[in-house]
């Protein structure tokens, strides 16, 4: 199966500093820091990229869900919220809004609603989201 990349860059104080995040398709490169994660500063931040991914990832899985279930959809528009409070001393995503809306020829309100909730739990970015092992290679440059 395929493996897909990013990478990031960060340089400096976390306040003070700066990144850069890159796409290994090169689809995108930009900047992220403090005040476009914690505040409302221009560039991106992980957050952002994370929403981004589940509502490409629920769409396709619903396209497919649909496709399997014999009908097939116009469009499908999705929007992420990721959430990122405070907690005890640091931060966690506590919740992602997953908001759909769909053109499907054929289908009754049932159908629609059961192929989207598999969408929402097989999905594999909302399968990582829930509880993935997370795995690290760390090294130490000189």
């Amino acid at each position: 199966m395929a493996v897909r990349h990013a990478e990031a860059v960060w340089e400096g104080s976390l306040r003070e500093g700066k990144g850069t995040v890159r796409l290994g398709s090169g689809a995108y490169e930009g900047p992220y820091s403090f005040v476009s994660r914690f505040e409302d500063g221009p560039g991106t931040n992980p957050e952002e990229l994370i929403g981004a991914a589940h509502a490409g990832c629920f769409s396709m899985a619903f396209s497919a869900g649909l496709g399997k279930a014999g009908f097939t959809p116009q469009r499908i528009h999705t929007t992420a919220k990721v959430h990122l409070d405070k907690v005890g001393d640091g931060f966690k995503v506590t919740r992602i809004e997953l908001d759909m809306q769909a053109v499907v020829p054929g289908i009754d309100e049932d159908m629609f609603r059961t192929q989207a909730e598999a969408a929402k739990i097989g999905c594999p970015i909302s399968q990582l989201l829930t509880g993935a092992e997370i795995m690290l290679r760390a090294e130490l440059v000189r």
